[in-house]
């Protein structure tokens, strides 16, 4: 499990009072997010290293989660702002079938990637144990936080948190 490791380091981009009204946790040291390959919904193999030189906004949900379906719209306002800024938001379902998938994602209008971890191999690896949980990770693949419990993930602190992570370019 990869946050066993961790503990607090300097926070990337992001001010103790951030990290506090955001609710992050940040790692302790320096950590590479384990890379993985799921299959989308169109069956396509996709990995997590393809999105190297971005930032990635890894989510991991369920349809029957109801604070996941809660933060969902959040979460495509989030992607649709800045998604030309380098952000990346990913989806990742938990044990759940594509047909499942793909209705609650057309019900909640959501644009960005869901994948499809069948067996729950990626949730186990990245510690998941209440949904939703998301983490991000830097242009150079490093894990900068980790959040449980839904966010309103385009609130002005966000907004800004992400601005400002974006712009510098750095991570």
């Amino acid at each position: 499990v990869v946050w066993a490791a961790l503990l607090p380091i300097k926070p990337a981009g992001a001010t103790p009072q951030e990290y506090q009204a955001l609710g992050l946790q940040p790692p302790k040291e320096e950590v590479e997010a384990p890379d993985f390959t799921l299959k989308d919904l169109n069956g396509k193999q996709v990995q997590l290293r393809d999105f190297r030189g971005k930032v990635v906004f890894l989510n991991f949900f369920a349809t029957w989660c109801v604070p996941c379906r809660l933060e969902m719209p959040a979460m495509e306002r989030l992607s649709r702002a800045f998604k030309d800024k380098g952000l990346v938001v990913l989806a990742v379902d938990i044990k759940e079938s594509a047909k499942a998938v793909r209705a609650f994602l057309k019900e909640l209008k959501v644009t960005f990637p869901a994948l499809l971890d069948e067996d729950g191999s990626v949730a186990f690896t990245y510690g998941i144990r209440p949904l939703p949980a998301t983490y991000l990770i830097g242009r150079d693949g490093k894990i900068l936080w980790r959040a449980f419990g839904a966010r309103e993930w385009d609130n002005a602190a966000s907004r800004q948190y992400f601005s400002r992570l974006l712009s510098d370019g750095k991570r």
